[in-house]
């Protein structure tokens, strides 16, 4: 199963409303780069990155969790973004957390998050105390009876948003003290069609098993071929407003950059 009519309808939706409320009230906030108006010699182009850089901006990472939950929400008993796992972390826990991380940031064991959710599991959770950092899983889902948390991130982080994802996805099991399903996940893979490789991620995770790339992330919650059907539900949109876009793009150019 991929996306189905319905589910297209509202991604569609989200999107429009996203871009028609940009294009209502973005105003350039930044008159002069004197420097990049020189070396570029194109206004509308650098009119053209100032809006979209915006726009991504005012998109974050937040319309990836909004779009999981559309999709999801057709198989999934129950979903949510910005979800609070809830629960306690005793010391034992955070020590063991923290002793698993240390050991692969310094290469002395492999990434595996089986092994690594057993020995948090096995950890003596008395005397919990609540946490707040990391309480919040950026999407949800239970289905058939399973609990799936998602750290969804951009996709060229650094060695410390790695450890600290990994880290959150080990206290999100010791949270619920039971075997749940955890992962950071990426919407896409910036070096495709080459695999996702980035030095930063030094053997953290243990891919795709508590790490998924662009289509892995699509096709697990939505089933195959969802990554396809998504690609192509956002070319619709973006061919929808393309004229209005350029109209955009050449309103804000028409006001010079360069004051110097």
């Amino acid at each position: 199963m991929a996306l189905t009519k319905n589910q297209k309808d509202e991604i569609k939706k989200l999107l429009s409303s996203k871009i028609e409320k940009k294009l209502k009230s973005y105003g350039r906030e930044t008159t002069s780069m004197p420097f990049l108006a020189r070396m570029i010699q194109d206004n509308e182009k650098i009119a053209a990155y100032s809006f979209i850089h915006s726009m991504a901006t005012t998109l974050g990472m937040s319309i990836y969790e909004d779009v999981s939950v559309i999709i999801a929400s057709e198989t999934a008993e129950e979903c949510f973004r910005n979800y609070g796992v809830g629960g306690a972390i005793s010391k034992a826990q955070k020590s063991t957390i923290s002793n698993i991380i240390a050991k692969l940031r310094n290469n002395e064991r492999k990434a595996d998050i089986e092994k690594e959710i057993k020995e948090v599991l096995a950890a003596d959770f008395k005397k919990g105390e609540f946490q707040k950092s990391g309480a919040i899983a950026d999407f949800y889902m239970k289905r058939n009876g399973e609990e799936y948390y998602f750290e969804i991130k951009t996709v060229k982080p650094n060695i410390d948003v790695f450890e600290k994802s990994k880290t959150k996805l080990l206290e999100w099991v010791a949270r619920r003290r039971k075997l749940v399903n955890v992962f950071l996940a990426f919407p896409y893979n910036p070096y495709y069609p080459e695999s996702y490789s980035r030095f930063t991620e030094v053997g953290m995770m243990d891919q795709p098993n508590d790490f998924l790339v662009g289509d892995e992330y699509w096709d697990f919650i939505g089933g195959k071929n969802t990554f396809k059907e998504l690609l192509d539900t956002f070319d619709e949109v973006g061919k929808e407003f393309k004229e209005r876009l350029d109209k955009k793009f050449k309103e804000i150019a028409a006001k010079k950059l360069d004051s110097y």
